[in-house]
């Protein structure tokens, strides 16, 4: 029987590729987001399972867990950025929502899942951090912040576990050319600026390397996981071609 992997925001970009990448694996994927005809779209050619899922909220969480009979791997991959302002003029609800969602949502899953993943030989949990987590830029103060505390909440996730038959794996992306830009910036016009002139990620890219790190032999634990696009070396410093 294949072994099951629960995707979050699998309704696109990198939860969408991680669903392909984990069906062509072999995992009989479970692909949660709250956009069902959206996630439908991406589970069917998939084989995959779709199911709601607010990370945000603690009833959804656990009514899409309680559908669940087994889980060898987690990822936690919803979360997203919202503004573009300096904090002096930080939205309140903005920065909220960010943290709701980066950082309270993967401690929920997490917490959630634990108890399937235990019973598997060995569970996997992967949290899709970012760049975001490991350094900071102007104007994206509640974007890091909650991608640091992410990454807090994994590291720390690591040392909880140690023991326990659960394999734990941060990936932190640099660029990738995803809706993400859209959704933050307000239009597709100013997220083709953030790419312009270079190469950035693809969503299909990431999810190589989550099916990579799941796919490993047990005694293996890849902790952590940088990926950035060869024209990009910081959060702030990309060799644009012009």
């Amino acid at each position: 029987m294949s072994r099951v992997a629960v995707v979050t925001g699998a309704s696109s970009g990198i939860g969408a590729a991680c669903v392909a990448a984990l069906s062509e694996a072999g995992f009989d994927v479970v692909a949660g987001a709250r956009r069902m005809e959206r996630l439908r779209a991406v589970c069917e050619p998939a084989g995959a399972r779709a199911l709601q899922l607010d990370v945000t909220d603690q009833a959804s969480v656990d009514a899409f867990v309680a559908q669940l009979d087994s889980c060898a791997v987690l990822v936690n991959n919803a979360g997203g950025a919202l503004g573009f302002e300096p904090v002096t003029q930080a939205d309140d609800e903005q920065w909220r929502t960010m943290y709701e969602t980066n950082v309270l949502g993967l401690m929920r899953m997490t917490r959630a899942l634990v108890p399937l993943l235990e019973r598997e030989d060995p569970g996997h949990i992967v949290d899709v951090v970012s760049t975001a987590g490991l350094d900071v830029y102007p104007n994206g103060g509640g974007y890091t912040a909650a991608k640091h505390a992410a990454h807090a909440v994994t590291s720390t996730l690591r040392l909880e576990l140690l023991g326990r038959p659960i394999r734990v794996t941060e990936l932190d992306p640099g660029l990738v050319e995803t809706e993400f830009s859209v959704v933050r910036l307000g239009s597709q016009a100013a997220a083709d600026k953030v790419y312009a002139g270079m190469t950035p990620l693809t969503a299909a890219d990431v999810a190589d390397v989550v099916a990579y790190v799941v796919t490993r032999p047990r005694h293996v634990n890849i902790d952590q996981v940088v990926m950035r696009p060869l024209d990009q070396a910081t959060s702030t410093m990309v060799h644009r071609r012009t």
